[in-house]
């Protein structure tokens, strides 16, 4: 039985289940190369999933509204789901983001909590904070916050836009992972009770839209934030400032979470933790849980806690809790490679109409050898990764053994803020050899202390205060990209590879033409299409 989920709103995508099992997730900024639209959901899945008859039943989020502004769709949508004797679920906003938390692990039982800028739940409550207790096949509510006694999400929002002047969502995406890349660098006692304020007491007037916000977040027509505009001319006055307030920022967002968590474990108690919405992108906060909570053995990230997520989380819903199937039982861990794997036909011809490119058939040896010689290379292959982090198969990979590397890429190739970190891939076995806490990280989800003694090994991928996101590897998750880490190790000396997104400015690259445009816009050095052994360089 197919299920097809899907979400119109923010961050707009589908997802396609076949006995609850993801087939396809496709989000829509991929193909649109805006980042966080709005679409037609229904729409997208017609035009990029060519076996879309058999779907039986539909499931996505309310507000009821966001799936019939688009009458054509949902007129066909209901149509088909007539035809194939099936249903048109609507699931609550935090309860999509919960089902896809707790039925993606591997958990049997697991209390669930989900943080965002809000979402409507069923009665049209509007929430950005839940609380669920997941069993077997079914997730049930405990607790949901009134949006003003809990929205760190929208906190982060307004100041992003309005404190950093940075932008927060469509057309050019959110950048909270700027100001929390800032907040290594700043002093986090500074501002610590104005955001402590801000979280809590004065949390409505923090995330108010000030009067005459235009559509679309692009900085430079914002009006004045009557509330946030004292903080945004302290971020004026300098750079160390802005780092100031980031540190303090995160370091009350970090309070508030354990403050939460620390009343939740004294009412229900539990060593599995499920966690999804937006917020919980928020690695350093969420990489600290089993320091403050040493009882807690398992914390559990979907590969896409954010809305492009909502899709999956609502077709796993009504597969798991409304039919009652059994659980999935996943293989290390859930996939997160659900986009389409593009033929090698595909390639060549996408290859063969740009005359700015050479290629030739090559290996995974050539690509190793490549990044031992300091150059910048990005890879694509199998399914394009869900969610916000490049996870081996939309990548650009670089030798984490010279400093300069971060200056280089941030320079040349992703042409943003010096203070950006990159990440880490490594193989699983060896987290305990480079870091201060054994764990999976399997998304890139949370964030890890580097042993002292190994940092200098490595240090493109060690951020200001000793840490990383870091993303760990198994060969079921990813074979080529295990067996390449394995070989890498073999060449280098360290297990680890510096991987950033592939993409500059944009959202990540879905299909060869977006890899190929992306290679010749910018300085990487060479483009890997590792399913064909194919090595492209600059004409």
């Amino acid at each position: 039985m197919k299920i097809a989920g899907f979400w119109n709103g923010h961050d707009c995508s589908y997802c396609v289940l076949e006995d609850g099992v993801p087939l396809i997730h496709n989000e829509y900024e991929r193909f649109l190369r805006e980042k966080e639209p709005q679409g037609d959901s229904y729409k997208f899945l017609k035009e990029t999933y060519k076996k879309s008859e058999d779907i039986k039943h539909f499931a996505t989020c309310f507000p009821m509204s966001k799936t019939t502004r688009f009458e054509e769709s949902f007129e066909a949508m209901k149509a088909q789901a007539q035809k194939n004797n099936g249903n048109i679920f609507l699931v609550g906003h935090h309860e999509s983001h919960a089902a896809n938390a707790f039925y993606s692990s591997n958990l049997e039982k697991a209390t669930i909590v989900t943080l965002d800028g809000g979402g409507v739940e069923r009665d049209n409550f509007v929430t950005a904070c839940t609380i669920y207790l997941g069993d077997n096949k079914k997730i049930n509510n405990v607790y949901t916050f009134k949006l003003n006694d809990m929205n760190i999400g929208g906190v982060w929002t307004r100041t992003t836009r309005y404190v950093f002047n940075l932008q927060s969502g469509w057309p050019r995406g959110h950048q909270a992972g700027s100001v929390m890349a800032m907040a290594a660098f700043g002093d986090r006692k500074k501002y610590f009770d104005d955001f402590m304020k801000m979280l809590t007491i004065d949390n409505q007037i923090a995330t108010m839209k000030p009067p005459g916000q235009p559509k679309g977040a692009n900085v430079g027509t914002d009006p004045e934030h009557p509330y946030l505009q004292k903080y945004r001319e302290i971020a004026d006055r300098s750079e160390q400032d802005k780092f100031d307030l980031a540190a303090s920022l995160q370091a009350a967002t970090e309070n508030v979470i354990y403050s939460l968590l620390k009343q939740l474990f004294s009412q229900v108690e539990t060593k599995n933790l499920c966690l999804s919405g937006g917020v919980v992108l928020n690695c350093v906060a969420i990489g600290k849980i089993k320091e403050w909570f040493p009882f807690i053995e398992n914390v559990y990230i979907p590969p896409a806690p954010h809305d492009g997520g909502l899709s999956i989380g609502a077709a796993q819903y009504v597969w798991h809790n409304v039919l009652e199937n059994d659980r999935i039982d996943w293989q290390d861990n859930k996939t997160p490679y659900l986009g389409r794997k593009y033929e090698e036909e595909e390639i060549i011809s996408a290859l063969k109409k740009e005359k700015r490119v050479t290629f030739i058939k090559s290996d995974d040896d050539m690509l190793i050898d490549l990044l031992d010689q300091q150059k910048i290379v990005s890879v694509f292959g199998g399914g394009s990764e869900s969610g916000r982090r490049a996870l081996g198969n939309r990548s650009i990979l670089a030798d984490p053994r010279q400093d300069s590397m971060r200056e280089l890429i941030n320079q040349k190739v992703k042409h943003r803020q010096w203070y950006r970190p990159f990440a880490p891939s490594m193989l699983r076995e060896k987290v305990s050899e480079w870091f201060e806490r054994d764990d999976d990280s399997p998304y890139m989800n949370i964030v890890l202390n580097f042993k002292e003694e190994v940092k200098i090994k490595v240090p493109a991928v060690v951020h200001k205060d000793g840490t990383a996101r870091v993303q760990t590897v198994t060969e079921k998750d990813n074979p080529w990209y295990y067996n390449f880490l394995k070989s890498w190790d073999k060449k280098s000396g360290v297990p680890i590879i510096l991987n950033t997104s592939f993409n500059d400015r944009e959202p990540i690259c879905e299909t060869p033409e977006h890899a190929i445009n992306c290679f010749l816009n910018t300085n990487i050095d060479r483009l890997y299409f590792y399913d064909y052994n194919i090595m492209v360089e600059k004409a």
